[in-house]
């Protein structure tokens, strides 16, 4: 799998992911309102927490715009630590991909940290291929990691995308496709009936111009 270390996020990044379900996506009332609770859930952590210790949040979400059966679906994970100390043996897996239903195509389905530093986050990328049509809830991920000052593992969960549309392939291309061979036919046909009258027009108007060099 691919997956990349950052440090020092902005509070209002995180808050963005959770407001964009996929990139290119029309913003809704929905996900204004899941964002500002989700703002609110850090705030509320933060405090319960005092900042003393490692707590990861999770965000899942699926990047393209369609999803097509036979093509690639980009699923991203983002993993924040919101706390002052790191965390520690940080597993991500996800099961909730049916392999009847879906296709790996690039990347795994689990990946490992051994340490996510506080104010810190990682981010992996899995790249699947959906091998039929219809209505798939794309549902959360787990992730185990153990605080700093803790002997004891945690088990968290990701945010999940929910349901989405994946469309047969034959209907995307046709609404989706430049179409050039339908324009082309179209040309075709439509030749005679542009051509000929100007071919009449062509012939009529060299009769006429002829004839007025004459005179």
């Amino acid at each position: 799998g691919t997956y990349k270390l950052h440090y020092r996020l902005p509070f209002l990044r995180i808050v963005h992911l959770f407001v964009c379900s996929g990139s290119g996506r029309k913003k809704t009332p929905i996900m204004f309102i899941r964002a500002v609770w989700f703002a609110a859930l850090c705030v509320v952590l933060g405090v319960a927490l005092g900042e003393e210790s490692g707590r990861l949040i999770i965000s899942k979400r699926i990047l393209n715009q369609h999803l097509v059966e036979g093509k690639d679906t980009t699923v991203h994970y983002e993993i924040f630590n919101l706390g002052s100390s790191p965390c520690l043996n940080v597993k991500l897996e996800d099961d909730s991909f049916p392999e009847d239903k879906f296709e790996v195509a690039h990347g795994l389905l689990s990946a490992k940290w051994g340490r996510i530093a506080p104010n810190a986050n990682v981010s992996h990328t899995v790249i699947l291929r959906p091998k039929w049509v219809g209505l798939f809830n794309f549902t959360a991920a787990k992730v185990s990691y153990t605080p700093e000052e803790s002997d004891e593992t945690l088990v968290t969960l990701t945010s999940f995308p929910g349901v989405e549309q994946i469309v047969d392939l034959n209907k995307f291309n046709r609404r989706h496709s430049p179409h050039v061979g339908d324009w082309v036919a179209f040309a075709i046909m439509a030749l005679p009936v542009v051509g000929v009258p100007f071919v009449l027009w062509q012939r009529s108007y060299s009769k006429y111009t002829s004839k007025s060099k004459k005179a």
